[in-house]
């Protein structure tokens, strides 16, 4: 999010697709670059946050909050043991 800068376009997947663990979902473009998203795990796109239409900056100002992109029905909730809470996740970005 950093990297990218003020969010000014987000593609977002249809409901109803069905996904691989990463594979790309949709893409996000800021005035400084493009980028893919990809899922974290296998399943389907559940829902949509359809207010990134209108206001893609929401991913920068409420990423946590107003600005999420996709629910996903997980395939296999095992999967999701092997992904990072957001600690972790913080933790890993500052090693990096």
């Amino acid at each position: 999010q950093e990297q990218l800068g003020e969010v000014t376009f987000v593609e977002l997947p249809k409901e109803g697709l069905e996904l691989n663990a990463d594979e790309p979902l949709g893409s996000v473009e800021s005035v400084k670059a493009a980028s893919d998203i990809f899922s974290p795990v296998a399943g389907t796109v559940e829902e949509v946050n359809e207010a990134l239409n209108d206001q893609p900056e929401l991913l920068n100002d409420d990423c946590y909050g107003d600005g999420w992109y996709c629910r996903i029905k997980v395939a296999d909730p095992v999967a999701l043991e092997a992904l990072m809470d957001h600690t972790a996740y913080e933790a890993y970005l500052k090693e990096q």
